[in-house]
């Protein structure tokens, strides 16, 4: 009995074992005075028919449980560690490695948090580290908590601040990759676009708060942030646009890679191609690929048929009055959006003035836009004809009308914006719709660089062409200085101008510039172009956004194109009583470049200066430096022999060509060229007729001497602007 008793006793028996186990797992969650305790909930347990299955806390732990679930009484386990005891259907175990998973996610966010922290200067003491016991703690808890997942108190409690002893952090709103707005900033932000921005594109609801223009659409949202921050950062938003231009142009084509189905992306494609980001060359400028997917979005939603939009959608689509007004606006300044992108480009507009866009006095008020708009819309309905008949013949390689035709054109044109300036100017509808007016006259009369000079009325023509560009340019520097007084960031509206204004004041300022280094500076007052061509400079540097970007490059090559021709000023006296006719006309004036509609004249002068600079090539290496680091004096060359590479007082930009980024990879300026060259000495050099040869060139891009070729920029790395 002795030996059999102890076999049955023996620790390698079966029943042994498993009684040793279950003492064991007994053991893990009661103390050892509770083990009898323990055996008597065991055998009760089997005597309870009513247990089926677990509760969430024992089966979380693979415990035996004694829940009874009819009628329902609480495991002795919960009872005794007061925990909840319930049964869910829906109940999963977590496991410790997915959990561990999570706490490493967590950690990896918080410290993402804070470098963002110490970025915009946030200073921790070294006591605050991750790894220092509140850091732990602080993470241990965060994460056992799921109610603080996510939440910015869990990184105030690793930092300690150093700005008041606080350990406030900004509570950021909206988020775009590593670019943070807390709601104070973009309250601001959308303050100065409705302030400065808005007048020029006036279809947006100012009374909308900013959170509901990101649930229409983020790219939305980001396309007024990216246009508001052109000229003002938060203060504690430092180089926002920098820093925003790789994040938005991420969303932007993803969301067009999509195929957008919502017009609110053609919302925030119309402010993109009126205002897109900076760049330094015209290659890399997707503005007018932007245009044409605006355009097809609009059509493919039926924006253009707003009243028969269910024609365009799976389902039934009924709009209200002020949807469907919405509508038609967006679809009228996607209109004139196009047709800037068009003339502004020298390139096709894709534009659709359909039955929508007609104007019907009586018609629904859904259709009717504001004068302001409906004076734009005639505007450029205008520029679309000019466009459309004088750079379009289809019997030309070039699309150029020919000479007989293009002067019947132009008699009707001037009769007609005669008619359009009459009925726009009576209306009183302020500087902008005004500046553009002036714009649309420019654009008809820059065809008169196309005529030949033998062609009857060149002259009558030419001086058509210098009104047109007296007038735009005074137009816009007088809106400007009119409003210098409103309280802005720099105290006028010209840096707050759409690419298009910026676009057609180069042309102007070219127009100047050709004009005025030919023989009809005879017929024209040279002094008043000269100070209006300084002033042009000054403007054109004026609407730079970041340093180094396309702007600032063309007003520094007007300014070495102005010294290029070096033209003594006691040539060009003028008097009144000078007759025209008396003029030696020469073929100076004649374009090369014929391809590029009304602003063929602006790619034909970077051509020529281009071709100069590679024929003429000479210098040093710190010349190029000098030159480019100090903006170029208009008058130097007239001044003195030498080329002069400095600004006067008078015409000093707001901030410097930064130092970086000079130079391609060979320390030329141009294929071929060894340096920068100083301008030419011969008169009329650089404005009159070149042979261009046999020159091969890689791409077509007329500006690429200055805009490819001189600088290698990467608009990632851009300083800021001073004050940003």
């Amino acid at each position: 009995m002795a030996v059999g008793g102890a076999a049955s006793l023996s620790p390698t028996s079966p029943v042994s074992s498993k009684r040793k186990r279950s003492t064991g797992l007994g053991g893990i969650e009661s103390s050892p005075g509770s083990l009898g305790d323990d055996d008597h909930a065991d055998h009760e347990k089997k005597r309870q028919p009513g247990v089926k299955r677990a509760c969430n806390e024992c089966r979380q732990q693979k415990l035996r449980c004694d829940v009874v679930q009819d009628p329902f009484q609480s495991c002795s386990r919960c009872n005794r560690l007061r925990l909840e005891c319930k049964i869910e259907s829906n109940f999963k175990r977590i496991g410790k490695r997915s959990k561990h998973a999570e706490m490493e996610k967590e950690i990896d966010r918080l410290r993402r948090n804070i470098a963002n922290a110490r970025s915009q200067g946030y200073v921790m003491d070294e006591d605050d580290e991750l790894n220092s016991p509140m850091a732990q703690s602080a993470t241990y808890s965060h994460t056992r908590n799921p109610s603080l997942m996510g939440s910015d108190e869990a990184v105030s409690s690793l930092l300690h601040l150093k700005r008041g002893g606080s350990y406030n952090v900004p509570r950021y709103s909206h988020e775009l990759d590593n670019v943070q707005l807390t709601e104070e900033n973009v309250t601001h932000l959308f303050n100065q676009f409705w302030a400065f921005y808005h007048p020029f594109l006036p279809f947006l609801n100012p009374q909308q708060l900013p959170d509901q223009y990101y649930q229409q659409h983020p790219l939305l949202f980001w396309a007024i942030i990216s246009v508001a921050a052109r000229r003002m950062s938060p203060q504690n938003v430092p180089n926002l646009l920098n820093n925003l231009s790789r994040p938005l142009t991420t969303l932007l084509w993803s969301t067009i890679g999509e195929v957008p189905s919502s017009y609110y992306v053609v919302k925030a494609l119309c402010l993109l191609c009126a205002w897109p980001l900076p760049t330094s060359t015209t290659t890399s400028d997707p503005t007018h690929i932007l245009c044409g997917v605006m355009m097809k979005t609009a059509t493919g939603i039926g924006l253009h048929r707003p009243n028969h939009i269910q024609d365009f959608s799976r389902v039934s689509v009924t709009l209200n009055k002020e949807q469907l007004a919405d509508r038609v606006t967006t679809w009228a300044v996607c209109n004139i959006v196009a047709q800037n992108v068009g003339t502004g480009y020298g390139q096709p507009a894709s534009t659709l003035y359909d039955f929508t866009l007609a104007l019907r006095p009586g018609d629904d008020p859904a259709f009717q836009l504001t004068r302001e708009l409906e004076a734009r819309l005639q505007i450029e309905r205008f520029c679309d004809k000019v466009s459309k008949e004088m750079y379009s013949n289809a019997s030309d390689p070039r699309g150029v009308a020919g000479d007989e035709h293009r002067a019947i054109l132009m008699r009707v044109y001037r009769r007609d914006y005669i008619e359009l300036q009459a009925s726009i100017l009576s209306q009183q509808l302020g500087p902008i719709v005004n500046l553009h007016l002036r714009a649309a006259a420019l654009h008809l009369r820059l065809a008169g660089f196309f005529d030949s000079s033998k062609s009857p009325g060149y002259i009558d023509d030419l001086m058509g062409l210098w009104r047109a560009t007296t007038s735009f340019l005074d137009e816009l520097l007088e809106v400007d200085k009119a409003t210098s007084p409103r309280e802005t960031v720099s105290g006028t509206i010209l840096p707050y101008a759409t690419n298009y204004i910026q676009q057609m004041m180069v042309a102007a300022g070219f127009a100047l510039l050709k004009l005025m280094r030919s023989f009809f500076s005879k017929a024209i007052d040279y002094n008043r172009g000269r100070t209006l061509f300084h002033s042009t400079v000054l403007a054109v540097r004026s609407t730079s956004v970041v340093n180094n970007d396309l702007q600032w490059r063309l007003a520094e090559l007007m300014v070495q194109m102005w010294n290029g021709a070096r033209l003594e000023s006691g040539t060009h006296a003028f008097t009144s009583e000078e007759d025209s006719l008396a003029l030696q006309v020469d073929d100076s004036l004649q374009l090369k470049v014929r391809c590029r509609h009304s602003m063929s004249l602006v790619f034909d002068s970077v051509w020529r200066w281009r071709e100069e600079y590679q024929a003429q090539g000479r210098g040093t290496l710190d010349a190029v430096v000098s030159a480019l680091n100090k903006p170029t004096n208009p008058d130097s060359a007239n001044d003195s022999s030498a080329s002069s590479t400095h600004l006067d007082s008078t015409l000093m930009p707001s901030h410097p060509l930064p130092g970086s980024n000079l130079l391609n990879t060979n320390g030329s300026l141009t294929p071929g060229g060894s340096a920068l060259s100083t301008a030419p000495s011969g008169s009329n050099a650089m404005i009159g007729g070149m042979n261009y040869g046999e020159t091969n060139y890689d791409f077509f891009d007329p500006q690429n001497w200055m805009l490819d070729g001189l600088l290698d920029f990467n608009y990632n790395f851009v300083p800021p602007l001073e004050g940003a």
